[in-house]
């Protein structure tokens, strides 16, 4: 695998050397020094060119980055792209290295750089981010939950629960599956991170899909957390849901003290159903 150094050298170059890119910035977790570090980081790159149009239509000038082993274009993936899509090229090299490569006029700089948050400039042949504000890791850090955001985590949570016993109860196993997965881990993970914000303070950053919750997590939370992640089989999915239940129950009657908002009744309400549509679960598995 090449080296970030080489594969920073190779951006650089081929944006010194073609006159159309005025600007190159570096995105993503390896513009973010709170971000873990190791060789599986992928490259997320913004070059900012004049006459776009003229990268439209051409593959070729990519090859300079490498040998692929396979590429997407996300705004072609529609099923009805737009006439003049933004142009990004997501790469796969065959030394396992990745670029996440986006063109943009520069007239867009402020937008984008906005958007990212973290960046570094790589290359600016003509001053372009010189008034750009600072970056900033605001947008990666915890959000402090309103009132309504609280509750409607909690009704979205317990208003599911019961979908997923449903369908366990009538055999519809990837239907339960996929509202253990989709929506309850979904609203399980955005309360345990407010639950972390209340513990660690609210300039931790977890990453994308809560990818570094681990470390605010004690051995005993953790496993619960795990215990949601297999449904391989229906007495699997019956665990985690209830696993999924106790640490939703554990951390938003936390955050609800905490924030001083009131704890709404679901869970009281709907737990006895889930128990009894379980109950009705093993009746009908224990039948011949």
């Amino acid at each position: 695998m090449r080296s970030e150094e080489t594969m920073y050298l190779l951006i650089q170059d081929f944006a010194l050397q073609d006159p159309r890119v005025r600007l190159v910035l570096l995105s993503g977790s390896r513009a973010n020094p709170a971000a873990p570090r190791d060789d599986l980081q992928d490259f997320d790159i913004a070059i900012f060119v004049n006459d776009l149009e003229s990268f439209r239509g051409s593959e070729a000038w990519l090859d300079v980055f490498g040998s692929r082993r396979m590429m997407q274009k996300p705004e072609e993936m529609r099923e009805n792209p737009p006439d003049n899509p933004d142009l990004a090229y997501l790469m796969l090299f065959e030394d396992g290295n990745r670029i996440d490569l986006s063109l943009y006029p520069p007239e867009r700089l402020p937008e984008i750089a906005s958007g990212e948050g973290m960046w570094r400039v790589l290359l600016d042949k003509d001053g372009l981010a010189a008034g750009l504000p600072k970056p900033s890791a605001a947008r990666f850090e915890i959000t402090l939950p309103s009132a309504k955001a609280f509750e409607d985590c909690c009704n979205e949570f317990w208003w599911v629960s019961p979908y997923a016993a449903k369908g366990l109860c009538r055999q519809e196993h990837l239907y339960a599956v996929w509202h253990i997965e989709a929506v309850i881990r979904k609203e399980l993970l955005k309360m345990l991170g407010w639950w972390v914000g209340t513990r660690s303070g609210w300039h931790v950053q977890l990453g994308k899909q809560y990818k570094y919750l681990r470390p605010y997590l004690d051995d005993a939370e953790w496993d619960l957390l795990t215990r949601t992640c297999r449904l391989d089989k229906p007495v699997y999915c019956w665990q985690a849901l209830f696993a999924s239940q106790r640490l939703f129950r554990h951390a938003s009657r936390q955050v609800a003290e905490h924030f001083g908002f009131a704890y709404p009744p679901y869970d009281e309400n709907i737990t006895p159903y889930i128990e009894a549509l379980h109950r009705r679960w093993q009746e009908i598995s224990a039948q011949p």
